[in-house]
């Protein structure tokens, strides 16, 4: 059963994130998977300050937020952008991932702590 959770939750995050990277702009700066990796680091941070039961962590957890989230692509998209002489931005780039993923993740967590208070 939990592998079916998993499945369901990930077959609506990967066309979620696949439509993001259709719908923002990625060729200066990759705001799509910027996007996505922090409404993800989020969501996860909402689930731990719920009391969720496994079969929800599994669905919207593991399923949907590691099928909307990417660290391959986030990999990539650094790499490429310090290749091509945008070190720069590259640097940023990881920098505002993590810090705004980490804040999102914190922010997250006091949101669902908040409503179970």
């Amino acid at each position: 059963m939990t592998l079916l959770l998993v499945a369901l939750g990930a077959a609506v995050g990967a066309p979620l994130r696949y439509l993001t990277g259709k719908l923002l702009p990625t060729q200066r700066f990759p705001w799509a998977t910027l996007t996505v990796n922090i409404a993800g680091s989020l969501l996860l941070g909402f689930l731990i300050g719920l009391p969720v039961s496994p079969g929800l962590a599994a669905l919207l957890g593991t399923g949907f937020c590691g099928a909307l989230t990417t660290y391959s692509t986030f990999s990539h998209e650094t790499l490429t952008l310090a290749r091509t002489g945008r070190q720069p931005r590259a640097i940023a780039y990881v920098t505002l991932s993590i810090l705004a993923g980490l804040g999102a993740a914190y922010l997250g967590i006091l949101l669902g702590a908040a409503l179970t208070a």
